[in-house]
This record gives structure tokens, sequence and C-alpha cells, in this order.
């Protein structure tokens, strides 16, 4: 009878770990956002605009671009999340975003992680022209720096992005000074940004990936694709709704000393060089469909209309004034562009082919007090 008993438990302890349920996902991102009434289409200038696909891992901000902002009823906001996960307030209710950007926080499908992300509408409005890197902060969690625009009433805009997020996958323990991209308090006038190149170590060398070039850009990094598609992480461009003719500024450069490919050998022939380019493009297709230029087609899409590059760059310890010019490529449509149709994508980078993983150790640009000149505005 015991015997007996003893099999009945341990088919009872077998059966139960058979059917014990998979562990529950611990994340909680939200993944897609959108309204879906067609009532409220009047609002947005594309009906693209009413969606947010494809949200970085890294945003916490998520922004709808709209005609006028003072005239919006209230939104009901829907949702993709990670699986299993949920929202508050719930996805699809009413919400007044009158008094400025609405709280949501997402709750892990395990109950034991939360994030909170900011959701509010804007007028397809120009970010400011003068750009002296003053404002900046930690990540949320503290690893690498990050700049933003600081609106007149006191908001801070996410219009700048780098690649500091994907060096922290390969040197998760640097400290933040040691990372591409930082600020340096030495500037032509108060902060600069200062780009360096990076070994990216033993990681680096294993992905064929040895170096990350410092690079700041209009736009934002998705680290998603940080180790399958790395010209995938970067999303150049933000809308303006002013015709760009020329960018002036500062700089300084110095060269690392040994040039190498992306399988580290070392590339005696050349020596490198910085990248300060600019171009204006199309951001919906023919068919009303979003455009977002990345690292592999910002210089050669079909939606460029003008584009603008600093030819040299040669090195200096002492700051020097560059300026690049704009050259239209297609025609620019005015009422399209005050609708918020064009991007605009501003790129700095300490290896003009560190796309590439080709570059020097230790090259190092500054940059300071960047002016965009637009059309009749000079």
């Amino acid at each position: 009878m015991l015997k007996y008993s003893y099999i009945l438990a341990l088919l009872a302890l077998l059966l139960t770990s058979c059917i014990k349920g998979e562990p529950q996902n611990m994340e909680c991102d939200i993944l897609e956002a959108w309204v879906d009434d067609d009532r409220l289409a009047e609002h947005f200038a594309q009906n693209a605009d009413m969606r947010i696909i494809d949200v970085p891992s890294s945003e916490e901000q998520l922004t709808f671009v709209v005609r006028n902002r003072s005239a919006l009823p209230a939104m009901p906001i829907n949702f993709k999340l990670s699986p299993g996960a949920t929202i508050f307030p719930v996805g699809g209710s009413l919400q007044d975003f009158s008094q400025g950007p609405v709280t949501y926080t997402v709750t892990s499908e395990d109950g034991q992680w939360q994030r909170k992300y900011t959701v509010d509408f804007r007028e397809a409005v120009m970010p400011g022209h003068l750009y002296d890197f003053e404002d900046f902060e930690l990540s949320s969690d503290g690893k690498y720096y990050v700049w933003f625009d600081m609106a007149d009433d006191g908001t801070k805009n996410s219009i700048w992005a780098s690649g500091n997020e994907g060096f922290m996958i390969a040197k998760p323990n640097a400290p933040s000074e040691d990372y591409p991209t930082v600020p340096e308090a030495n500037g032509f006038d108060g902060y600069c940004v200062k780009l360096t190149t990076r070994s990216t170590g033993s990681w680096g060398r294993m992905f064929k990936k040895p170096i990350a070039a410092g690079n700041l850009f209009f736009g934002s990094f998705d680290s998603r694709f940080a180790l399958t598609n790395t010209l995938k992480t970067t999303n150049m461009g933000i809308v303006y709704t002013k015709e760009p003719i020329k960018v002036t500024g500062y700089y300084k450069y110095t060269p690392g000393e040994v040039f190498t490919d992306k399988d580290s050998k070392q590339v005696t022939s050349r020596t490198d060089e910085p990248a300060i380019y600019a171009v204006l493009y199309l951001n919906h297709d023919e068919q009303g469909n979003k455009v977002m230029l990345h690292g592999d087609d910002v210089r050669t899409s079909p939606y460029i209309v003008s584009q603008a590059e600093v030819s040299t760059l040669p090195p200096t310890d002492e700051w020097r004034p560059f300026e690049m010019t704009f050259e239209a490529s297609a025609p620019i449509d005015a009422s399209l562009l005050r609708d918020g149709g064009y991007n605009l994508a501003l790129v700095f980078s300490s290896s003009k082919t560190g796309d590439m993983f080709e570059g020097s150790v230790g090259s190092t640009l500054y940059i300071d007090k960047v002016e965009i000149t637009f059309k009749n505005e000079e």
C-alpha cells in the first residue's frame, strides 16, 4: 500500500511538472502606438502620421505630429505591447492632451517590471536653428550621455541621437566618459560635443565591428539591429518646416595614429577623416507611407531633395569655422514643407567611414555653435 501511494505521488509530481506553464514574459515595451478613428484624420497632415511603428527599445517619449495642437479633441491612443504586458491608462481610452503629455505605465506579464512612457502631440514646427550642445544628461540607466533641444516652454525635445547605446552592448562596464560621444567643458563657448572613435574590444573583433565612431545626428537610435544590421540602427532625420540653405559651426579634429579596416588590419595608406553632412528628404512615399532614412541610404535615397557636405576638414587643435551649402536635386513643395512633409538629417562623425567599421581608434572631433540658415532668413 505504501509503495502504491508512493507511485501515485510520483506520478502526480511528474504530471504537475509536465503541465507547468512557461515562465512569464519580463518585457514591458510599447512596440507601436496609433490613433484608429477616421473622424480624427483631419487633425493629421498624412494618414501615416496617425501611427508610430517600430518604437526603438530605448525610446520613452512618443510624439504624434498634427496640424493644430490647440484644436485637438480628447484622443484614444491604441498600443501594441510586449507579449502579455498591460498598460495604464488603458489603450483606446480617451485622454486629454490639451494640458500636456500623458504618462502611460507598461507592466510586464510577470508583474515584476514597469516602464513609463510619455505620449504627446505637437505641430509640425521646426526646432531651434542654433545648437550649442549645452543641454545634455545621462541616460535613464546612467550609462551614457544624451542631448536634447530645450524648447522655450522648458520641454526637452529628443532630436539628437548617437551610437552610445550600441557601444554599451560591446562594453557594458565602461564609464560614461569613455563612450564615443560625450560632452566637453572646453568648447568654443561653454560646452561642446566631443566625438571619439573607440575600440569595441574582443566583442567587436568577434563580430567584425572593431571600432565605434563617435557620432551625433538628428534622429533616434534603434539597438534592436545592433548585432544583425548595424546601419539600420540609425533612424536619421527629424521634421523640419523650413528649407535649409546652409549650416555653419566650429570644429577641432585630430586623427588617430593607426587606420584599420573591419578586420582590424592596418591600412598604412589611409589617414582617418571626420564627416559633417546633411540631407533634406521627403518623409512619405507616393502611397503616403512613412519614409525614414538609415545609415545605408542616407546619402543615396531617391527621396532626398537637397544635401550638403563639408568637403574637407583639415586636422587642427584650434577652433576653426566650417560651412556647408545645400544643393537641391529636386523641387521642394512649399506647402508640403509647411505641413511637415520633409525630414532633415544632420550628421557628425569622428570617422568618415566608421559606419563600415573603418577608421582610427582615438580620432577625435569637437563640434560647437552649429547654426542652420533657412531660405528667406539670411
